[in-house]
């Protein structure tokens, strides 16, 4: 296992600035995911990683060396593309030894190690397969297999489950972190889907206009997220603009439209102040439907539209003010019937994020 060290990385398209002197570290044998919308730099970020893209400034490091300059072929770096780039013509036994035939290893060292790496992703049965006799699951578990067989110090993935259905991709985001835990790579993974991220990331973190946002935990990102951009990205929420009142330590009493509210302040590099306008965050599932008023955190009204999903309803709540509120109900009861009643929402001060911007 290796740590991978960025710093200062710069890139540029022209006028364009994709990578902005940017520093990242991860650990050795970690699951990094780079998320961010189009354009960000995440790709671009995981290209010069893998030598495709040579940075106009900074240095990356994997382990103690310097690999900035480094042509591809010599970072020994397993790279696996979003479309898989498989030699329709070849095997896939052939597709897997190809990496390991450029390198001229002996034949039987060649043919141990892609047996291994195909058993490792569970297609040593298809290993004479055409990649077209394959379906879009067992032709991702190739791409994998020959990043595998070269024994990389770590692994690079380029949005790898985009091309997938909706149930291969649960299959396979299973897949990919059992092989690295397996394997104890080091890994960077590139995507656009938050649920994958959340689901397999040990860490995660967000770009926007080539620089990080904030790094974290799934939870830490999904649950305490910096800023407006970070906490809209990685899903659904309810943004309501608001006054500080108070301040006992990270928690606040904030004034809003609808009322006051308490709530746990996000940023620990800065320290709010009383008078200041900032934005509270709270997540749809954070909220509570009652036919009793709570002492604090609590608003009035009734449900308006409203989508039943079983498991789950997700509500359009209007308060007694006029203001929209997205509710997801689990379990839900209050789904029935033209004519509603009158409701409480409430929510836990934990579940208020207070954001400076």
């Amino acid at each position: 296992m290796i740590s991978i060290q960025v710093k200062q990385l710069t890139k540029r398209f022209g006028d364009v600035v994709a990578l902005d002197r940017l520093d990242l570290t991860i650990k050795p044998g970690e699951l990094f995911f780079l998320l961010g919308p189009s354009g960000c730099g995440k790709t671009t970020l995981l290209r010069s990683l893998a030598g495709f893209c040579v940075p106009d400034q900074g240095q990356i490091f994997f382990g103690g060396d310097d690999v900035t300059q480094l042509a591809p072929h010599k970072r020994n770096a397993g790279m696996m593309f979003q479309g898989y780039a498989l030699w329709p013509h070849l095997t896939v036994a052939e597709n897997v030894a190809f990496g390991l035939e450029e390198r001229h290893l002996p034949a039987p060292e060649i043919k141990s190690r892609v047996a291994a790496a195909l058993a490792a992703v569970h297609l040593d049965a298809q290993a004479t397969r055409k990649p077209n006799e394959l379906s879009g699951g067992q032709q991702q578990r190739v791409a994998l297999a020959r990043a595998l067989v070269v024994r990389p110090r770590c692994l690079l993935l380029d949005e790898p489950l985009s091309n997938l259905d909706a149930k291969l991709r649960l299959e396979m985001r299973r897949e990919i972190r059992r092989v690295c835990q397996e394997y104890q790579l080091t890994t960077v993974y590139v995507t656009h889907d938050q649920k994958e991220a959340l689901s397999i990331a040990d860490r995660l973190a967000i770009l926007e206009h080539g620089r990080i946002l904030q790094i974290g935990t799934p939870q830490e990102i999904y649950r305490r997220p910096i800023s407006r951009t970070v906490a809209h990205f990685m899903g659904e929420t309810n943004f309501l603009p608001a006054q500080v009142l108070a301040v006992v330590g990270l928690r606040l009493t904030l004034a809003t439209a609808i009322g006051n509210f308490e709530g746990l302040w996000s940023d620990s590099t800065l320290a709010p102040v009383v008078g200041a306008s900032v934005t509270i965050s709270i997540r749809p599932e954070g909220w509570e439907l009652r036919a009793q008023a709570a002492s604090h955190n609590c608003v009035s009204g009734r449900i308006g539209d409203s989508v039943y999903l079983g498991e789950i309803a997700q509500h359009e709540f209007i308060t007694d003010g006029g203001l929209t509120l997205k509710i997801s109900e689990r379990n839900p009861r209050f789904t029935e019937g033209t004519n509603r009643p009158k409701l409480y929402a409430t929510v836990d001060p934990a579940d208020v994020v207070v954001l400076a911007d």
